[in-house]
């Protein structure tokens, strides 16, 4: 039986998950809040094809760092850098539950350095089984005020469980997706419950995966940590030339 060659590395479709995230953010910068308007929802769900790709990634980088704890210091430090250009570009108080919501307080990055130490909790068979379960809910809560809450902690927790097999990651998508687009449409924003249901756009992309990083380019490594909090601060800057000191994301 021939087998399929897959014909994108990680590289190209990081790049993918670049392009269509500032799709998306710049589309809520020119027309904010969740419209029903056909074209700006269809930028909305370019925009989808982003957080499947980050979660991806992480649990990739899991499987393939020398030093977990690096690579999760180095999220962290991201992490809060990116706070403050999240907060910023979409109008958000930089003080956590000041504005009364308890929803996208700060940026993705936080769920997903997270992830990286439940992954780590997971792979330390020093840790009793009864203490790395009790840290699931802990850490739900801490990252439960982010963008994409705790489900961008759990995705690619059990992406990395299920790596090397797809049809079970790709079952990890949708039940993870399904929960939080679920929770939006019954409780918060019935549009914005059923845009994210287009997250699942992103499977057939990464079934292209290779399994390879891609060609090195010097500065590559760094461009897709830098490229998130710095793309950020500019939509900021657009939010208040056209817009003033206001929120539009919500």
């Amino acid at each position: 039986m021939e087998v399929r060659k897959k014909h994108l590395n990680g590289n190209q479709i990081k790049l993918i998950a670049i392009i269509a995230m500032t799709i998306d953010h710049l589309t809520w910068v020119f027309f904010p809040g969740t419209q029903a308007v056909w074209y700006v929802f269809a930028l909305h769900i370019i925009g989808r094809l982003t957080a499947p790709i980050m979660w991806f990634f992480i649990a990739e980088g899991c499987h393939y760092t020398h030093n977990i704890r690096k690579y999760a210091a180095r999220l962290f430090v991201f992490a809060i850098l990116s706070h403050f250009a999240y907060n910023f570009a979409f109008g958000i108080p930089f003080l956590p539950f000041s504005n009364g919501s308890f929803f996208n307080q700060t940026g993705v990055m936080w769920s997903l350095a997270w992830a990286v130490v439940l992954i780590a909790i997971f792979r330390n068979e020093k840790i009793p089984q009864w203490a790395k379960y009790l840290s699931i809910p802990i850490l739900c809560l801490i990252t439960f005020p982010s963008d994409w809450s705790c489900i961008a902690m759990m995705c690619p927790f059990f992406l990395y469980q299920h790596r090397g097999n797809f049809k079970k990651q790709a079952i990890d998508f949708v039940v993870w997706t399904l929960m939080y687009a679920i929770v939006y449409f019954f409780f918060l924003d019935k549009l914005y419950g059923v845009l994210q249901l287009f997250t699942f756009l992103t499977i057939p992309i990464l079934a292209q995966y290779n399994g390879e990083r891609g060609r090195r380019v010097p500065g590559t490594k760094w461009l897709f940590y830098i490229y998130y909090p710095a793309h950020l601060v500019i939509i900021g800057i657009l939010r208040i030339v056209l817009h003033g000191n206001i929120s539009i994301i919500f």
